[in-house]
């Protein structure tokens, strides 16, 4: 997932970023309302976490404008402030979620992939599948033909993102947003080395092949 951390005080800031970018997300980060509603304005997040208290534009004015401008990226706010009436304020300008601070990063964690993972319906589905392959999400684990397939962090996120895709052909530029943060660069081969790291545990020694190259265009994860 790529996730961004709006949040002002630098410790807290690292403190998420560092935790998210150990499970293997893209994580960026803002210091203030204005450099938050920039990024969140050019980019597509997965997930934004949004501290209520921030310089220049406040979270809950940040969080009502990117509603009123069409952005549906889920919205967890963060504050010090637990009154009813805090959170209520948040969920009326268009939050998802809301987490006093101090709060624990497992739990932080497990919001923002319940999040993630809602679809419009509501619903949360931990074990997508496409023939036999199976991502618990939950235990971020792999299986296939009910073996399990050991996956670094990073394979496992650009797994995560072909399978919410699947059928669909993603451009490396779309891997790169989705599965990077803003600071990679888009001219390396990484995305390929992962692509052939990704089909030599997915896909060798498997039938039928599940990750297919579109030449000039990019992968797709489909039967």
């Amino acid at each position: 997932m790529r996730i961004l951390i709006v949040e002002d005080e630098p410790k807290v800031s690292a403190f998420i970023q560092n935790g998210l970018c150990e499970e293997g997300h893209a994580v960026d980060t803002a210091k203030d309302g204005q450099e938050g509603h920039l990024l969140a304005s050019s980019n597509d997040y997965d997930v934004i976490v949004l501290d209520v208290m921030l310089p220049l534009i406040n979270g809950l004015v940040l969080c009502k404008r990117l509603r009123e401008e069409g952005n549906a990226a889920p919205i967890i706010m963060l504050t010090a402030r637990d009154t009813i009436k805090d959170k209520v304020q948040g969920l009326e300008v268009g939050a998802d979620d809301y987490l006093t601070k101090p709060f624990s990063f497992e739990e932080l964690s497990a919001r923002i992939r319940a999040l993630a993972r809602r679809g419009q319906s509501g619903k949360i589905n931990l074990r997508p599948q496409i023939a036999d392959l199976v991502l618990d999400l939950q235990a971020r684990k792999v299986f296939r033909h009910n073996k399990e397939i050991v996956l670094s962090n990073k394979e496992f996120s650009l797994l995560e993102y072909l399978m919410k895709n699947s059928g669909t052909v993603v451009t490396r530029t779309m891997i790169a947003e989705h599965v990077w943060d803003m600071h990679f660069d888009t001219f390396t081969n990484v995305i390929d080395v992962y692509v052939n790291y990704l089909r030599n545990k997915v896909d060798h020694g498997f039938e039928p092949k599940l990750i297919h190259t579109v030449r000039g265009r990019g992968y797709v994860l489909k039967v």
